[in-house]
């Protein structure tokens, strides 16, 4: 059984449009089990969590969405990354690389 993993304040942004940047447009159950399954079941996201990160991306204009049907012929909002979206991940992966790159230098000493 692995440890709860907490996510650092903006990652989860930053997660969603990656992965609807991979996979294309989907419906937030969807997202949610891409997340969980990408990270070995380290992240194990729940409805409070996702949702409002959805809507806030939504609101930011980085995604869009549109009602549709799942796989189970249930009617769902599916999500997909806009232009400006790709422009801000891309800005965002280029800094959260820097940070990274920034701790292993202090993690070596």
């Amino acid at each position: 059984m692995q440890p709860k993993q907490e996510l650092i304040q903006g990652t989860l942004d930053l997660i969603v449009m990656k992965t609807l940047t991979a996979l294309g447009a989907m419906h937030g159950y969807r997202i949610a089990m891409r997340i969980q399954q990408v990270s070995t079941d380290i992240l194990q996201l729940n409805q409070g969590s996702l949702y409002p990160a959805l809507l806030r991306l939504e609101q930011r204009g980085l995604i869009s969405s549109e009602w549709g049907s799942s796989d189970n012929n249930r009617r769902a909002r599916f999500y997909s990354i806009t232009e400006t979206g790709r422009k801000q991940l891309d800005t965002e992966v280029t800094a959260w690389r820097a940070s990274v790159a920034l701790m292993e230098k202090f993690l070596e000493v």
